[in-house]
């Protein structure tokens, strides 16, 4: 097992290699010069010089990128452009909302999604299944943000169950931290529950006919034994790797989300550097979102071998 764990983590190496390279070259394939761009209209030549010298546009592509490979790892992800702030810690002020929107959709989407495909599978070609099944394409068809404007008006609007918008940081305390995360959490995880719960439904209905499911029932199991002990602990492997997976969506929804619920994430973050064109806060965060992708993959392959005994390393 360690041995796997140490070639998996050598392996990650060239996959954010080729990340940092396409970040880094950001500045160079955007349409347009950067410099004039951030510039302005207004900006003389001597502006926009000034600034294609302080993003290193005026030096060689190979000795910038070693220079910023350098420092990224060293934890240097660069300085802001327009706050002047360096993007550690900008990041560091934004990472808490967004890892605690995350995990709230995450442990929503598993409960709710796991159960209702199982049930799907179980009651397969009835009125059940038919519904879970048409929720799923419900999920997939409606984009996030309507779900979440949908959500802020019927529930914070209309019933004030919950705020609109706005973020409580954990230590306020749990109620108000979980009572703002709810709807997003809820707008974020209705994709994610589709996915989720139909994987779950094509796994289990391959379980359920095999024939061990056949002696369960033979020997008079209970119904929920033969589900949840025999069929979904021999069908995790696959809905393991979907929710690992779908953590891309968590992170793209995350984006949308927090712009509808004003939470102050890292979502929030990229849309106001991209608008701003800051590219060192750009690259940070694309840095990191990486990074945060490529670590989740990696705990869910040593997840498979504590689901699965037959799996070996």
């Amino acid at each position: 097992m360690f041995s796997y764990f140490i070639r998996r983590v050598l392996a990650t190496i060239p996959v954010m290699a080729v990340v940092a390279l396409f970040v880094f070259s950001l500045l160079y394939i955007a349409p347009g010069d950067p410099a004039a761009v951030i510039a302005g209209d207004q900006a003389s030549p001597e502006d926009i010089e000034k600034i294609r010298k302080s993003l290193g546009l005026d030096r060689p592509f190979l000795l910038r990128f070693t220079e910023w490979a350098w420092s990224l790892l060293q934890g240097d992800l660069g300085t802001s452009m327009f706050t002047g702030m360096r993007v550690t810690e900008l990041i560091g002020q934004r990472i808490e909302p967004t890892l605690s929107l995350m995990f709230v959709t995450l442990v929503f989407a598993i409960v709710v999604a796991v159960p209702a495909g199982v049930l799907a599978a179980w009651k397969v070609g009835t009125w059940i299944d038919r519904s879970i099944m048409g929720f799923c394409v419900l999920g997939f068809s409606v984009p996030v943000f309507v779900v979440g404007y949908l959500l802020s008006y019927f529930f914070a609007l209309e019933r004030d169950w919950f705020p609109v918008q706005g973020y409580t940081a954990m230590k306020q305390g749990f109620w108000p931290w979980l009572e703002n995360l709810v709807l997003p959490g809820i707008a974020l995880g209705f994709v994610y529950i589709a996915l989720i719960a139909r994987i779950t439904r094509a796994t289990m209905l391959e379980v359920l006919s095999q024939d061990y499911i056949r002696t369960a029932k033979a020997k008079g199991m209970s119904t929920s034994g033969i589900l949840f002990l025999h069929a979904l602990k021999n069908a995790s492997v696959p809905i393991v790797t979907v929710i690992g997976i779908g953590v891309a969506l968590l992170i793209g929804g995350a984006v949308v989300t927090e712009s509808v619920f004003a939470i102050p994430g890292l979502g929030r973050l990229t849309i106001d550097a991209i608008v701003r064109r800051d590219y060192p806060v750009i690259q940070g965060l694309v840095v990191i979102f990486s990074f945060i992708y490529v670590l989740v993959n990696l705990l869910i392959d040593l997840l498979y071998t504590v689901l699965d005994p037959r799996i070996r390393y």
